[in-house]
């Protein structure tokens, strides 16, 4: 059976999922979404997910047409017609079709999009091995041009780091904001460990404060790990013991290198995997 995609109260076959070309999500990224995991049928950590697509709409003054209660039900009714037992959600907000303008008093109906569907994972063997980055130069938007914290349809800044990073053979890729400082990578956020104290990047750095990334603070925290958000630069990078990334497909994922330099030993270190195991424990069948 193909799969069904909500439009806007409707489940629809996916070949019939279709939105205007005038559409201003699609002529000009005019819009917000959120990526979801689905772990044993149940959506994890969605109402933290719908808070935040919430507050990315509301930061470009689109009016969401439906409350978030009305939104979690469409994402868990769009989870249940597919049959997702392990899988993802991709939710949609679009600005609704206008004219060739930029004007968004000539737009209607924003679109309200459910897709969910399965996932691809990082290889089992990334987990074991850890992963090797480069730093992008491509830098992270300003903060005063466009806040990292929105989560917008345009991820074109995103996408020419990642690009940066896959021809250097690498999966992923380093971030620094206008100042030169650690932002977080191109898809997930980044934290080190040294000497024992678990370190992120603060939100003032101009990332965007991923929903995976505060359970991990989270679960630091109640495990007696101490934490810090705060500054980082490279270098901390590069003399830190341990270092990972987190993120709604990632989970939490090694880092064993950034630029050719190995970090700590150039293995995934046992904090990490502890925290790992932590997080895994929160998404176990209830």
């Amino acid at each position: 059976m193909s799969n069904r995609v909500y439009i806007n109260g409707k489940l629809l076959p996916k070949e019939q999922a279709v939105v205007s070309v005038f559409d201003h999500g699609f002529l000009y990224g005019d819009g917000v979404f959120e990526g979801i995991r689905v772990y044993h049928g149940r959506v994890f950590l969605l109402r933290e997910h719908v808070d935040r697509l919430y507050e990315s709409a509301r930061a470009i003054r689109l009016e969401i047409p439906m409350t978030p209660d009305q939104m979690i039900q469409a994402v868990n009714e769009t989870v249940q017609a597919n049959g997702i037992q392990e899988g993802y959600v991709r939710l949609v907000i679009s600005r609704g079709a206008g004219g060739l303008g930029l004007d968004i008093r000539k737009t209607s109906n924003p679109q309200v999009i459910v897709i969910a569907d399965s996932i691809t994972l990082y290889p089992a063997k990334v987990y074991e091995e850890g992963l090797k980055l480069v730093t992008a130069s491509t830098i992270r938007n300003h903060s005063a041009a466009l806040s990292p914290r929105i989560k917008s349809l345009n991820y074109l800044n995103n996408i020419l780091a990642r690009i940066e990073g896959t021809d250097a053979g690498c999966e992923e890729a380093l971030m620094l904001n206008h100042k030169g400082e650690v932002a977080e990578c191109t898809g997930d956020n980044i934290f080190i460990i040294s000497k024992g104290v678990l370190k992120t990047p603060s939100a003032d750095a101009g990332i965007l404060e991923g929903i995976t990334r505060n359970a991990v603070l989270n679960l630091a925290r109640e495990a007696g790990i101490p934490v810090q958000e705060c500054s980082m630069v490279r270098h901390d990078i590069f003399i830190a013991d341990e270092c990972f990334l987190t993120g709604t497909a990632a989970e939490i994922v090694p880092v064993v290198s950034l630029d050719g330099r190995p970090i700590g030993n150039g293995k995934p270190g046992p904090l990490t995997h502890k925290l790992l195991k932590l997080f895994q424990q929160l998404t176990e069948k209830p």
